[in-house]
């Protein structure tokens, strides 16, 4: 396959201090890219630093790192850092984030989230260039940054984005978009967006299972856990789920967690879990690459009738 392949490091079933053989694997396997996650886990920098020597044909990327948990500099430092290890394969990735990540667990403030987004895309920009940067922004002030070694080779910087406005600073400003929780079909309506030109990447939650009743209860609590943060229930609106996922929504907000995992339907799991065995997971994601997605970012989900490691092979495109 022409199109990026991307896989999700570290791998869920294992720290990165045991991930090294597998992720040298990957570019053998065809796997063109690695991107990283910044939630509770693992940081968004240090796997691609050691993935940086462990995998040097791999392209790096952060899905993402918060723009509102780092101070502008720092974000600077970190992106230069991962640059000058991997010239011309680093791939920054920032976005919004949510308020519990920003807030709740990292005493940060969550607030306006595009515009914080768009103003520290700017600032980077300036500051990856090697610019000495001193202006007021409409979120925060920098005075008289400038990075003591810009990388040779400035990172591509790319937006999380789920909705049109988002979208399209990404296609505008940006050097590509990031999503995730969608079906190749909503894979359209997001391009749409964003036009023909601008990379967009995706992660897909894959389980390699023949167990559909089996992975589909283990997916109503990731999704339940997703689609009720208010950016993402305002993205399945968009998407057109607003009426199919209202059970839900209103049994969370009472407090009644069961009720709410019982009223996912089965063809929403469906449509945004890929599921099934290697062949049929690997006929969906090209579903989402003839949909319009420039580079799926596959995050095997643990429980399936083969190990994470296996999944990995299986999922590969040289498989």
């Amino acid at each position: 396959m022409s199109q990026n392949w991307g896989m999700t490091i570290p791998f869920s079933d294992r720290p990165l201090s045991r991930s090294r053989e597998l992720i040298e694997e990957l570019p053998g396997l065809g796997y063109t890219d690695a991107w990283s996650a910044e939630v509770n886990g693992a940081d968004g920098f240090v796997p691609l630093a050691m993935a940086a020597q462990w995998a040097p044909g791999l392209r790096l990327g952060s899905a993402i790192v918060p723009v509102s948990t780092r101070g502008p500099g720092l974000l600077a430092m970190s992106a230069a850092t991962l640059a000058d290890l991997a010239p011309g394969r680093f791939v920054l990735g920032i976005g919004a984030s949510s308020p519990a990540i920003v807030e709740r667990w990292n005493a940060g403030r969550f607030e306006r989230p595009y515009a914080r987004t768009r103003d520290t895309l700017r600032f980077l920009k300036k500051a990856l260039a090697g610019e000495k940067v001193s202006e007021a922004y409409e979120t925060f002030e920098v005075k008289g940054f400038k990075l003591e070694r810009a990388p040779e080779v400035p990172p591509r910087i790319v937006l999380a984005a789920l909705r049109p406005r988002m979208l399209r600073l990404a296609a505008e400003e940006a050097d590509g978009a990031i999503t995730n929780w969608l079906s190749p079909d909503d894979v359209r309506k997001v391009r749409a967006e964003i036009g023909e030109g601008t990379e967009l990447i995706a992660r897909l939650f894959v389980c390699v299972s023949e167990d559909a009743d089996r992975v589909r209860e283990m997916a109503r609590w990731m999704l339940a856990s997703y689609l009720t943060v208010p950016v993402y229930a305002a993205f399945h609106d968009w998407l057109g789920r607003g009426e199919v996922l209202r059970p839900m929504h209103e049994a969370w907000r009472a407090g009644d967690r069961q009720a709410a995992l019982k009223a996912i339907p089965d063809e929403v799991v469906d449509a945004l879990i890929v599921h099934g065995d290697a062949a049929t997971c690997r006929a969906r994601i090209r579903q989402y690459v003839d949909s319009g997605l420039d580079t799926p970012v596959l995050a095997p989900i643990p429980g399936g009738e083969v190990s994470i490691e296996q999944a990995v092979r299986e999922l590969a495109p040289k498989a």
